[in-house]
């Protein structure tokens, strides 16, 4: 596992049902996805910050 977590923060659009994602960045600089609704309990998918620019990009041209 990487290194600790800041802090979990929760989508600016996240729905009302609460199906949405969180996000945290390590102290290393990696930024950390997971699952809202299993909170300590979800995967959590581990992305370099330039994959995590790719990915909102992926995202937001969808």
């Amino acid at each position: 596992m990487t290194a600790q977590l800041t802090r979990w923060r929760k989508a600016r659009f996240s729905e009302a049902d609460g199906a949405c994602v969180e996000i945290a960045r390590f102290a290393d600089g990696m930024i950390g996805v997971r699952d809202s609704k299993a909170g300590d309990r979800s995967p959590i998918l581990n992305l370099t910050p330039n994959q995590w620019t790719e990915f909102l990009h992926v995202i937001r041209s969808s």
